[in-house]
Parts: C-alpha cells; structure tokens; sequence
C-alpha cells in the first residue's frame, strides 16, 4: 500500500514508498546489489541479514516502518547474547547500517534508523590472521576460485585446494613435482584413484619435515584432482628447478621458496576474493591486496592456520584421528591434543560417515 507524503499537495503524485515487510525490504536491496556485485557476494550480505529477519518475524514486526532506535538497540543486545565473534558481529552491524542506509534513500525507513546502528570496535588482538581458517571461510573461497572460470586453475587456487584438502605443511606443498599428482586407472569398473605423492627427498633440496616417515600418497576428490589437472593442462609455466626436477607450483625462478609460498597463501585467502572486505577497504585501492602486503589483511591466513583450520574441519567431519593423522602427518597424540572436536553434536552426527567424501566443499557450507 502506498501513502502520500504528509507535505505532498493534492494531484502532484508524489507518494511515500509503499511498506514493507523486513524480508522483502532484504531482498529489495539485493535484487539491486546484483546488478554490481558477484552472486557470492550477494549471499554473504544475505547471510549477515537472515538472523536480523528472521529475529524481527519472531517478534512480530510486519513492516520496516514499525522499527525504531530502540528496536535495533534491543536486537544488538540479542546477538551479544549469542556470543559471537567480534568481527562477525561487527560485519553483521556494518551491513545493517548500509541496508538501512539504502532503505533510507528510498523513503521505506527513516534517516535515523541507520544512525541507530552501533558498529563494535573490534580489538587489536581479534583482528589478528593468527586463528586459523575457518571452514566456513574456506568453503566461501574455495567456491569462489572454482565457479570463477578467471581464477579456475590458478596457481592460488591449487595451492589452497591442496592445503585445505591434505592438510600438508609449507614445506610438503613446496616439495610437490608435476609427477607427484597420480591418477591410478584399475582394471575393473572401479573409479580411478587420485592422489598426490609427498616425497621425502632432501638431496634435491626438498626435505620433509618428518624426514622419509613423511612420505605418504594422500588420497583426493575427483573435483580437487580436476583443478590440479587444469592448472597442468593450461596454466603451469613450463619451468623446472636447479636439479632439474618439475615443480608443481612454480615461480619465476621455478621452485618458489618457503616464503614465496606463505605469500601466495596470503593472496588466496583474501576475503575480498569472495566477498565484500570486512574492514571497511575498497579492493582497488586496498594495500593488503598487493603482493607483498597480503600479510598484512587482518583477515589473510598462512599456510600454516590454513593447515590447522583443514585439520580442525576434518575431525569435525568425523574422520578418524588415526586417518587425519596419517594425511597430514602429525601423531595421533599431537591431533587429539590440538585439534578437538568443538561441536559434541556434529561429532556424533558425523560418525558414520566416510572420511574421503565427506571432505567435498559445499558452498551451502557459507549459509551454515
């Protein structure tokens, strides 16, 4: 239902705009973000929004302009109680601010509404890329790199697959060569296998942490073994290193350094690859996008909280601490000691499964 305006004169057909409820007022604002903004974009502003309207069904609030300062006050006191991460809480502020912002401009709500959003200071020390990459990140940016046909098979892209799908060290992914990636075909109707072989080859300038106990094939999905063979296929420059060896990922020089590696990590992981930045930065003139200062985005991970994140998720997937101990390397004790379960019920819930497929990226993950 449309309204005329309180200062509208009689036949000049200036009216208010009509009232909306809150999830169609949300889906109003990105219909119009789509028209500029990538899809995964989109959907984690719809995410950061699903909470606020479903909160305001459950309390009644048919219409966007029954909201008021106190309103959002009391919804913010809402989420504290849920304890959530201060960044998240603070993405989730910052983009109700723009929402109502853009609700404003179109006469659904008034001007103050926007103002009546407090967005939280995050600490120093929760805006650290010291914690580990969660899965949930993960997810969003390894779907992000495989439904990009610009980024599909990209170096970055390996390299995070790899990371996230065996869990392997810095100096395992630096020690991979092109005839590392295998595919076993058998002689029955069985599906092939995929794997990557870590090699334990310190005479080439490769060791392995673990020394030859390190060596180990490490099975992959179909979809990870695909990305690795497209980048072999279009992507890799046909470089070898200083004992004539074939790098899988490669630099200029041919096989990159420990710390060339740390700074790809840091480039892949930028969360401004999937969605909009969580520091209020604009990607094109943003310096934590430049090659050397990746490491520097508060939001960025390592190769080696890529590994804990990866470790976390498989045991949280419910595969088995001796299996997750032989792919990544590490012992029983050390994954039992570092890498609990957090949830006790996805723990239970996941018992049953197998642990190779239950390692597929969902991008319905992002929605969890």
């Amino acid at each position: 239902m449309q309204r005329v305006r309180p200062d509208a004169t009689e036949g000049d057909g200036v009216t208010e705009a009509p009232d909306l409820s809150p999830r169609e007022a949300r889906d109003r604002w990105l219909d119009k973000l789509r028209v500029q903004l990538r899809e995964q974009t989109v959907s984690t502003y719809k995410y950061r929004l699903k909470l606020f309207v479903e909160w305001c069904e459950s309390e009644g609030y048919e219409s966007m302009r029954d909201l008021s300062g106190w309103d959002i006050e009391s919804y913010e006191a809402h989420r504290r109680s849920a304890e959530p991460k201060t960044i998240s809480l603070k993405n989730e502020m910052q983009t109700l601010r723009r929402w109502f912002e853009y609700l404003a401009s179109i006469g659904v709500v008034e001007d103050s509404l926007a103002d009546s959003v407090i967005v939280p200071d995050v600490p120093q020390d929760h805006q650290s890329n010291d914690a580990r990459l969660d899965h949930h990140e993960a997810t969003a940016l390894l779907s992000y790199y495989r439904e990009t046909p610009a980024q599909y098979g990209t170096r970055n892209h390996v390299l995070l697959e790899l990371a996230w799908h065996t869990g392997a060290r810095i100096g395992g992914l630096r020690s991979l060569d092109v005839r590392d990636v295998r595919c076993h075909e058998f002689e029955n109707e069985r599906d092939p296998a995929y794997y990557v072989e870590f090699r334990n080859r310190p005479e080439e300038g490769t060791p392995l942490k673990n020394g030859p106990s390190a060596s180990r094939p490490v099975a992959l999905l179909p979809e990870v073994y695909a990305v690795v063979d497209h980048y072999l296929e279009e992507r890799r420059p046909d470089k070898t290193d200083d004992y004539g060896r074939q790098p899988l990922l490669v630099s200029q020089r041919g096989r990159p350094s420990p710390g060339t590696i740390r700074d790809w990590m840091y480039l892949a992981t930028l969360p401004c690859n999937y969605g909009p930045c969580p520091h209020e930065k604009e990607p094109e003139t943003c310096d934590y996008t430049r090659y050397s200062h990746a490491s520097k985005c508060p939001s960025s991970r390592s190769p080696h909280k890529v590994r804990t994140g990866a470790i976390t998720w498989m045991r949280n997937r419910g595969v088995p601490v001796e299996v997750v101990a032989e792919r990544v390397n590490a012992s029983v004790e050390v994954i039992q000691k570092h890498y609990d379960v957090e949830d006790p019920l996805e723990e239970m819930l996941n018992r049953r499964a197998s642990f190779v497929s239950d390692l597929s990226i969902d991008p319905e993950d992002t929605e969890s």
